[in-house]
C-alpha cells in the first residue's frame, strides 16, 4: 500500500479516539411558555372595565376577553352570555367550538 493511505488512516483513528473522549451533547430544555395568572372571579374593577370597553370591540370571542381582561375562559364565556342577555353585544357566528360576537348596532 502507498504510505499516504496509512497516514490518512492513522489520522482518522486519532480523530475517532478524540471524539469518543469529548462530552456528549446536552439537549436543550426548550423554551418554557410563561404561565399566565388569570382571574377566576370578577373583581369590581375588571367587571366595570368589561361592561364599558367590551361592547366597543369590533370582534368579541372568549379568547379575546380572556387575553385582554386576564380572566379564564369559562369566566369569559359567562361574561359573554351576560352581555348577550343585556343586549349589549350580538352573535355573528355560532359554532360548537368557536362563537364570534360583535357590538350591538341599531340594525
Amino acid at each position: 500500500m502507498p504510505p499516504g493511505i496509512k497516514k490518512a488512516d492513522a489520522a482518522a483513528n486519532i480523530a475517532k479516539a478524540s471524539a469518543a473522549k469529548q462530552k456528549k451533547k446536552k439537549w436543550s430544555k426548550g423554551k418554557m411558555k410563561e404561565k399566565v395568572n388569570n382571574l377566576v372571579l370578577f373583581d369590581k374593577q375588571t367587571y366595570d372595565k368589561m361592561m364599558s370597553e367590551v361592547p366597543k370591540y369590533k370582534m368579541i370571542t372568549p379568547s379575546i376577553l380572556s387575553d385582554r381582561l386576564r380572566v379564564n375562559g369559562s369566566l369569559a364565556r359567562k361574561a359573554i352570555t351576560t352581555m348577550m342577555a343585556k343586549g349589549v353585544i350580538r352573535a355573528v357566528s355560532k359554532h360548537s367550538n368557536q362563537v364570534i360576537y360583535t357590538r350591538a348596532t341599531n340594525t
